[in-house]
């Protein structure tokens, strides 16, 4: 199974914004650190998790087991809604994704357990582009 770590994070609420996902795949492990532009905490949260969802749809992954630190992302994608009407396209685009694959899973952690992911989001609004890594 495939284990995708994702994190989003904004500089100011709304504010400079990073996607990072950190994937770990049949042992090999990838890196993104991808920038935003400007925009709030949870849509960089949101579309951290939509990149990590293209991002293994275009690896061809089958079954991929998702990791946030974002309780919004993960309790919305576990409920199909969200309150705030802003988060709605951004959900039904996740949505949407999640069933190009076999099995799609998500799961909340503690940050404590998403630091690579948070790195790598960090990384992104301070560098004002996108890169990718493997090992």
């Amino acid at each position: 199974m495939i284990e995708v770590y994702t994190d989003g994070a904004s500089a100011g609420n709304p504010g400079p914004s990073g996607a990072g996902i950190f994937i770990k795949a049949n042992g090999e492990v990838f890196r993104y650190s991808i920038h935003l532009g400007s925009m709030s905490n949870h849509e960089a949260e949101f579309l951290a998790l939509i990149k990590g969802l293209e991002v293994c749809h275009d690896k061809g992954f089958k079954v991929v087991s998702f990791r946030t630190d974002s309780e919004l992302v993960c309790r919305a994608i576990e409920k199909e809604f969200v309150k705030n009407s802003t988060y709605t396209p951004l959900l039904e685009k996740a949505l949407n994704l999640t069933q190009c694959f076999d099995l799609f899973f998500i799961k909340w952690i503690p940050s404590s357990m998403n630091k690579v992911a948070d790195d790598l989001a960090r990384k992104a609004i301070r560098s004002s582009c996108s890169y990718q890594e493997n090992e």
